[in-house]
């Protein structure tokens, strides 16, 4: 009777870990929400993405002015000797010669000036709207990359949960199964003592008690690194966890449309095809160089002393000026070829990207068609072990089994019902995964309560800042 009332209680345990109490317990939406917001790899990426913003104003600077401003003081002087003819006269005042005399001219001054230019230009060959255009891809490509990453971390953090649902789960079973098997030994050990078994049996017994001892050790430390895993992508210790619930409903109801919807609004096939975009217009930069340039400089200075005879000088001048590149070496020719290369390159990264996004589609759909048809299986597979392990114990105690049979038959449920427990979490990481191979693996689509991140308001406070050095957050 005890054998059965531990087996009952075995399988409570496991009931109560898997399902929890809503009370008190870490929800997997939770969960969601504080990956979300803690995840330090989503945090970098949504960084890089601000960084990459500021191209944007950067490429803007083409279509701007540049003024700068000088300023020199300093001191001068000469020092000049000059020989001079002194002449020499007679009694009467007639100069009959000359005698040489030397003489010496020292001067200092102070010059001094300041002044300004400004130039602007006019016409580059299309470079500054070319690579305004392709800045603006390049946050495209960031922005969708930053998707990447957080459907990436939300499938982690739902893995990552269920895992420790899991295996807390498993280490549960695993425990209570030593228990049972501890029972069973002292059974085994009472009917050898009145001659009813063989030492054989008690030796089978032992046996099984020392395995399922070290299948409970393994399943703590499985337990102990989920938990690690749990923390390093959610950010928190795990606490008492609910139950997890697939997400299908979000997902579209047949193959088709799921691959269809996987290449569409696949984050990795958007940053591909932005990607792309990058590429030609880098091709447009290059043959602008092939253009003639247009500037206007205007000028102005005001100078003092700047030399030991002028008080005062005012030079000031607008000046345009026109630049045809004829011939630079074949430079200019060598990068516009390697950038139609790369158009090239980007094009076939933009078909891998469809193929795999097709095929995670196909993948994920399979893993979880298997995964529902595991619980099924699984399911009918504890129900059968339950009732072989009842009728072999009831055989056992009339001597028409042995206590090896009866050890078989408890590892044979032990194993159902792990199986079960994994089929479960692959059911529930599996409807994930394929959200996630769809592209709509997001904050936004499961409906989770978090104030979301928004690109667009960094974008927008930066992009037309013509001065200031602190960013948008005060650093």
């Amino acid at each position: 009777m005890y054998v059965k009332r531990a087996g009952f209680r075995m399988v409570a345990a496991a009931a109560y870990v898997m399902a929890g109490t809503a009370a008190s317990a870490d929800s997997l939406e939770m969960a969601l929400v504080q990956a979300y917001q803690n995840n330090p790899q989503v945090n970098a990426q949504r960084a890089l993405v601000r960084a990459t913003d500021e191209n944007v104003p950067q490429a803007l600077a083409g279509y701007r002015p540049r003024i700068s401003g000088t300023y020199n003081y300093g001191v001068a002087w000469t020092d000049t000797v000059n020989e001079i003819q002194v002449p020499v006269r007679n009694q009467a005042g007639l100069t009959i010669g000359g005698v040489g005399q030397r003489g010496r001219d020292v001067s200092r001054f102070y010059p001094a000036a300041y002044g300004g230019t400004v130039s602007q230009t006019i016409f580059n060959g299309f470079q500054t709207g070319n690579r305004t255009r392709q800045a603006e891809a390049q946050v495209f490509s960031a922005r969708e990359t930053l998707r990447v990453i957080e459907q990436t971390v939300l499938l982690d953090a739902a893995t990552a949960y269920m895992n420790v649902l899991r295996d807390s789960a498993i280490y549960d079973l695993q425990k209570r199964n030593v228990e049972v098997l501890q029972e069973q030994l002292r059974q085994t050990r009472d009917r050898f003592n009145v001659g009813e078994v063989t030492r054989t049996d008690v030796a089978q017994a032992e046996s099984r008690v020392a395995a399922g001892q070290s299948q409970m050790l393994t399943a703590q430390a499985n337990l102990t690194t989920s938990r690690a895993i749990y923390r390093r992508v959610i950010g928190l210790d795990p606490g008492k966890l609910i139950a997890g619930s697939p997400v299908d409903r979000f997902s579209p109801r047949s193959l088709d449309l799921a691959v269809a919807q996987g290449q569409a609004e696949s984050p990795s096939v958007n940053a591909a095809e932005y990607g792309v975009d990058v590429a030609q217009l880098q091709v447009k930069v290059n043959e602008g160089s092939l253009y003639p340039t247009v500037t206007v400089t205007g000028s102005a200075q005001q100078q003092y002393h700047p030399n030991d005879s002028t008080l005062r000088n005012m030079n000031a001048s607008v000046v345009g000026q026109l630049t045809v590149p004829i011939y630079q070496g074949g430079s200019e020719y060598a990068l516009i070829r390697q950038a139609k290369e790369t158009v090239g390159q980007r094009r076939l990264e933009l078909a891998i990207n469809r193929d795999q996004a097709r095929a995670n589609v196909v993948q994920a759909w399979g893993q979880l068609d298997a995964a529902k048809a595991q619980i099924d299986a699984t399911k009918s597979q504890v129900t059968a072990a339950e009732i072989a392990l009842n009728g072999v114990r009831e055989e056992a105690r009339v001597g028409q089994r042995t206590t090896l049979d009866v050890l078989n038959a408890q590892q044979e449920l032990v194993n159902a019902r792990v199986a079960l427990v994994t089929a479960q979490r692959d059911r529930v990481v599996a409807s994930y995964a394929l959200l996630a191979a769809c592209g709509r693996l997001s904050i936004p689509v499961l409906g989770l309560q978090v104030p979301l991140y928004d690109p667009m308001i960094h974008y927008q406070q930066v992009r037309d800042s013509w001065i200031g050095i602190r960013t948008p957050d005060g650093r």
